[in-house]
């Protein structure tokens, strides 16, 4: 079972699935902690690195979620977000079939903060993704 290190039960996961370089993950990190708006928005998120989390696929994220967990999504740093120049997230619905959508780190705050905060739902955001599934902002 997934256990985050924080107690913060209102931080988002950012869980990383991909070991091939260390220098991408704590840069992604470091991306999207470090993004904010000018009205200071910010994505509240906890990276978690733990291999025994490696090579976890979207469709097998609700099986390490604890059954109590309110968790609707969740971020993944998998080996395409590792290759990709600009290192987009799998974002992961946690409620329902598997669906999901890729975020450039910069752009994470906004899914995070509107998915969490209920402003918007998982399906406003796969309808803004461009040609390649990935949500680039609005």
């Amino acid at each position: 079972m997934l256990q985050p290190k924080s107690v913060q039960h209102d931080f988002s996961l950012v869980i990383r699935t991909d070991f091939s370089d260390e220098i991408s993950w704590k840069q992604i990190c470091s991306m999207i902690q470090k993004s904010q708006t000018p009205e200071d928005f910010r994505a509240l998120v906890e990276c978690v690195s733990d291999k025994k989390y490696s090579g976890i696929k979207a469709g097998d994220i609700r099986s390490i979620l604890p059954a109590e967990s309110r968790r609707e999504f969740v971020f993944l740093v998998d080996s395409v977000t590792i290759s990709q120049d600009n290192h987009a997230l799998l974002v992961v619905d946690t409620t329902e079939s598997v669906r999901t959508f890729r975020v450039i780190p910069s752009e994470v705050w906004s899914v995070e903060n509107n998915l969490r905060l209920g402003n918007m739902d998982f399906s406003d955001f796969l309808d803004a993704v461009n040609e390649d599934g990935e949500f680039l902002g609005f």
